[in-house]
């Protein structure tokens, strides 16, 4: 049988459907924009695609098609190189006290710390020793 040489046009598709969510797919930006080439320069841009920490949103997050999230990722590596953006953001972090242990002020301090300390203390000093020595006197 001989080919045809105008096949027929393909049917317009319906718009993709998550199964587990039952919604339309989110487009992506670069493609609704006509975005050809990401720019590593362009900050502003890029930032959208970092979370907080600074990692790499993943595709279903961003919403992006396969090729423009290989463009950012390659442009916000790009732009980590150069320094333009920071591998990491600073994350602050509190100070649990000593040891670690974050419940010793809820029970108190130990008791034979505080009796060791009082005992052996060198900075206890004797008024009388204080005011001899002040005088130029001997203890």
């Amino acid at each position: 049988m001989p080919r045809i040489n105008n096949p027929k046009p393909p049917k317009s598709r319906a718009p993709k459907i998550d199964p587990r969510r039952g919604q339309k797919k989110k487009p992506c930006a670069l493609c609704a924009h006509h975005v050809h080439y990401v720019d590593y320069k362009d900050l502003k841009t890029l930032g959208k695609y970092l979370s907080d920490r600074g990692k790499i949103r993943g595709r279903r997050v961003s919403g992006n098609c396969q090729q423009h999230q290989r463009d950012i990722a390659d442009a916000i590596k790009t732009a980590r190189e150069l320094a333009l953006l920071p591998y990491t953001q600073r994350t602050v972090t509190e100070k649990r006290g000593r040891g670690g242990r974050g419940d010793r002020d809820a029970r108190g301090p130990r008791s034979n710390d505080r009796d060791f300390n009082d005992s052996n203390d060198e900075s206890v000093v004797d008024d009388e020793a204080v005011e001899a020595v002040a005088e130029g006197g001997e203890e």
